[in-house]
């Protein structure tokens, strides 16, 4: 059972890393070298330029810089609405709070693409603005359900503790539930992280001009070409996308997955 469990995770391996190997080895391919066939494994000659054009064929640093203002703009709102909300959800008391939870489980249910033509319809004078962007993609039913499934987690004693001592709300929720709270705020965090990094339906929509258009759209300038698809400035762009959201998840990897893992603290 070993072997074949070690057999697996070299399959599942192999899955993932094939295609980045293939993805960076083509970065450093010169056109006539990436059409070839049969493929090569291996550049025959390295040719960086790609990176270049990149920067010179599009606007990338402003593609660059809008996406930056997107993703943290949206997720700094998206962590306060959810961590606020899974709080009020679990240690305050008001009416219609199953209500409130239900309409955020079926939240979850409903995938973003079916409200693109309501949103749109709303945000429709809010076009190649950060303001029309930002605002339909604030949603917070993810982090409110992961936030709060972490918060009834919790030791009950603690908070009757802090509770007993005289801790009104913010008190508790500054100084004993979020300081133990860390590893699940930081997954949360990376999680919201890369996938408004990589959100292009609705950006796409919204925008058709460099000054706030995000990376996604602002790559697919590169495939635009009536020569065909130069491949090795897009996998160099895709790589230069992506590298972000992988130096973040390297230096956080070890908190989130704590934080996915959290749950089995006891009283």
């Amino acid at each position: 059972m070993k072997i074949v469990g070690y057999l697996g995770m070299l399959a599942t391996l192999l899955l993932v890393a094939v295609p980045v190997y293939f993805i960076v080895i083509t970065s450093f391919k010169d056109r006539p070298d990436i059409f070839v066939s049969p493929a090569t494994w291996w550049p025959p000659t390295w040719y960086p330029g790609n990176y270049s054009y990149v920067t010179q064929e599009i606007p990338y640093w402003q593609y660059l810089r809008n996406s930056a203002i997107i993703t943290l703009v949206t997720s700094s709102i998206k962590f306060v609405l959810g961590v606020s909300s899974a709080y009020a959800l679990v240690f305050l008391r008001f009416p219609f709070k199953k209500v409130l939870f239900v309409v955020i489980i079926a939240a979850l249910m409903v995938p973003n693409q079916i409200t693109v033509i309501s949103n749109f319809a709303l945000m429709a004078d809010y076009k190649n603005t950060f303001f029309g962007i930002i605002v339909p993609l604030a949603g917070v039913a993810f982090g409110t359900f992961l936030m709060r499934n972490h918060f009834l987690s919790l030791p009950k004693e603690i908070v009757e503790a802090a509770r007993m001592d005289g801790a009104g709300h913010l008190r508790l929720l500054f100084r004993v539930i979020l300081p133990i709270s860390i590893p699940t705020m930081v997954a949360f965090a990376v999680i919201t992280l890369v996938n408004e990094w990589n959100e292009y339906l609705w950006p796409f929509l919204m925008s058709d001009n460099a000054a706030v258009a995000p990376l996604p759209v602002g790559l697919t300038l590169l495939q635009n070409t009536e020569q065909g698809v130069n491949w090795g400035p897009v996998m160099a762009a895709t790589l230069l996308t992506a590298l972000p959201m992988l130096v973040v998840f390297l230096i956080l990897q070890r908190q989130m997955i704590k934080g996915l893992t959290s749950g089995a603290v006891k009283g």
